[in-house]
C-alpha cells in the first residue's frame, strides 16, 4: 500500500508548494458531495492552476497508482465525488478564471472551477443570457455541471447542459490533453468526443477548459403557481397551457413538500386552502396578447376543475417569491437525511409511473414519508424518503436500498432513467443494469479503459472499479 505521507509529500514536490492539503479538516471537507451515507477518506486534496497541473498530475498517478476524485462545488447527489478510499481530490477551486469572451459567436471561454450563477452573471453583462439553472448554481461549477450533463428547471425550453457546450479542453486518464470541437457550430469530423465526455462524471479524464454558447436573454419572465387536486391533472394543466403559451419551465411539487419549506421558513403557504399537488409555470409575456393567453388558459382550468386555484407573479420580488417554494425544497428537507431517486419516464407515463411507484412504497414502508417535487415537463421526477427519527442512517439507508430495487424496476419497466440529471455516482453504480444493457454497459467499460487503461480516474463510480 503506498505510504499517503509519501504521496502527499510528492506531490508537494511535484506541484508547488500551497497546492496541496491533507489537513483533516480539508480532507473532510473536500472528501464528501451532498450525500451524506459515506464517510469521506482521502489522502489529499490538490489545487491545481492550470492544465500543466492538471496533465503533470494525471501522470503522476499512473506512475504511482493513485487514484483521483474530481471536486468542483460538491453539489451532486449521487456520491460522484466522494473520496473514501484513500484517493487524492482534484479541487479546481483555483481553476476559476474567464478566459474569453466572443461576441460574433456568442460564445465564452471558462476554466471548470467556474461557479454556475458567476457564468449567469456575466452572461448578463454582456447582454446576453446562459439557461442552465437550478438550486445550486450559487455553488455548483460549470466542470460539475459538464460532468453530470446538469439539467434544472429550465430543461422543457433550452435542454440539458450538453446544448450548450460548444467545445472542450479536457486531460484523459492517460494524461492526454485533448482539444474537442473548439467553438465550432458544424463539424462532420468523425466521432464528437466532445459529447462521450459530458455526462461521464470525470471518469474518463477531466475538463480544463469549456467553451460555452450563449442566448439571447428571455424576456419580462413570469411565473404561475396553481393549486391542482389530482396528479393527472398536472399533465392536462400543462397541456392546457401549452397550446396557448410557450412555457420556459414547467414544475411540481406536492403538499408535503410545501410543508417542509414553510416550516423552514421559506415564506408564507400562498394558499388559503392546501391542495395535494402545486404545478409552477413559467412563460415569457412579451406583450399583452400572452398575458391575455395564460390568463384564458388558468381559467379554463379552473373551469374544468383540473385546477382549483392560483396566483400569478406581478413583479421581479414575487417571481421570485413563488420559485422559492420550489427551489427550497431540498435545502427544507436535507435535515430528515432524505434518500433520493432522480427518475425520469416520458412525460405522457408521469401519472401512472408516479402512482404506481408511490403504492410500492408505502406498501413495504407505511412509516415512510414521501416528498414528491421535480421537472414534470420532462418527465423528471423525484422521489425522497426521509429518514423517521427511530432509524439510523446506516438502517435507513439499507432500508431505502432494498425499496429502491423496487422502485428502479418500476422505473425499467416504464422505460425510463434511473438518473435524468445527478448521475449514476456511487449511489446508483449498482443499479445500472435498470437503465442499461449489458451491452451498453460492455461497451461503457470498454471505452473508459481506452481513456483510463490504468483505472485512475474517479475509479468506481458510474462503472465498478477495474
Amino acid at each position: 500500500m503506498t505510504d499517503r505521507r509519501d504521496v502527499a509529500a510528492a506531490l508537494e514536490v511535484l506541484l508547488g508548494a500551497g497546492k496541496v492539503r491533507s489537513d483533516a479538516d480539508t480532507l473532510q471537507q473536500y472528501g464528501l458531495d451532498w450525500t451524506r451515507f459515506y464517510e469521506p477518506d482521502p489522502t489529499a486534496v490538490v489545487f491545481p492552476r492550470s492544465t500543466g497541473d492538471v496533465q503533470a498530475l494525471v501522470r503522476f498517478a499512473n506512475e504511482r497508482g493513485v487514484a483521483l476524485v474530481p471536486s468542483g462545488g460538491r453539489t451532486g447527489l449521487s456520491g460522484g465525488a466522494v473520496a473514501r478510499e484513500g484517493e487524492v481530490v482534484v479541487s479546481f477551486d483555483k481553476m476559476n478564471e474567464i478566459l474569453d469572451f466572443n461576441r460574433t459567436e456568442s460564445t465564452v471561454t471558462v476554466q471548470p472551477g467556474v461557479i454556475t450563477q458567476s457564468l449567469q452573471e456575466y452572461a448578463e453583462s454582456q447582454g446576453l443570457f446562459y439557461p442552465v439553472d437550478f438550486a445550486s448554481a450559487g455553488s455548483s461549477h460549470i466542470g460539475g455541471n459538464i460532468a453530470t450533463n446538469a439539467g434544472g428547471i429550465k430543461v422543457l425550453r433550452y435542454g440539458m447542459t450538453r446544448e450548450w457546450i460548444a467545445g472542450l479542453k479536457l486531460v484523459t486518464g492517460n494524461g492526454d490533453v485533448l482539444d474537442v470541437n473548439k467553438g465550432l457550430v458544424k463539424n462532420a469530423t468523425g466521432y464528437d468526443l466532445r459529447h462521450l465526455f459530458i455526462g461521464s462524471e470525470g471518469t474518463l479524464g477531466f475538463v480544463v477548459e469549456a467553451t460555452v454558447r450563449l442566448t439571447e436573454p428571455p424576456v419580462n419572465l413570469t411565473v404561475m403557481l396553481l393549486a391542482v387536486p389530482e396528479m393527472e391533472n398536472l399533465i392536462a394543466v400543462m397541456e392546457s397551457f401549452r397550446a396557448h403559451v410557450p412555457l420556459t419551465a414547467y414544475e411540481f411539487f406536492s403538499e408535503k413538500a410545501l410543508q417542509k419549506v414553510v416550516a423552514n421558513g421559506g415564506g408564507q403557504h400562498p394558499f388559503a386552502e392546501a391542495c395535494t399537488y402545486y404545478a409552477l409555470l413559467e412563460f415569457e409575456k412579451t406583450n399583452d396578447a400572452i398575458g391575455a393567453a395564460a390568463l384564458a388558459a388558468f381559467e379554463k382550468c379552473l373551469a374544468d376543475g383540473i385546477a382549483l386555484d392560483g396566483v400569478v407573479s406581478e413583479n421581479g420580488r414575487q417571481y421570485q417569491d413563488l420559485w422559492r417554494f420550489r427551489e427550497s425544497i431540498s435545502e427544507s428537507i436535507t435535515p430528515y437525511t432524505p434518500y433520493k431517486n432522480d427518475i425520469s419516464v416520458t412525460v405522457s407515463k408521469v401519472p401512472d409511473f408516479l402512482h404506481t411507484v408511490e403504492a410500492a412504497v408505502v406498501r413495504r414502508y407505511p412509516e415512510f414519508e414521501i416528498i414528491w417535487f421535480g421537472h414534470i415537463g420532462d418527465g423528471n421526477l423525484h422521489l425522497n424518503i426521509l429518514r423517521p427519527d427511530s432509524l439510523d442512517v446506516d438502517d435507513f439507508k439499507r432500508e431505502c436500498e432494498i425499496v429502491s430495487e423496487e422502485v428502479l424496476s418500476i422505473v425499467q419497466d416504464f422505460g425510463g432513467s434511473i438518473s435524468a440529471e445527478h448521475g449514476v455516482g456511487l449511489l446508483k453504480r449498482d443499479q445500472l443494469h435498470f437503465s442499461r444493457t449489458p451491452a451498453e454497459i460492455a461497451t461503457m467499460v470498454a471505452m473508459k479503459q481506452v481513456f483510463d487503461p490504468n483505472g485512475i480516474m474517479n475509479p468506481g463510480k458510474v462503472l465498478p472499479a477495474v
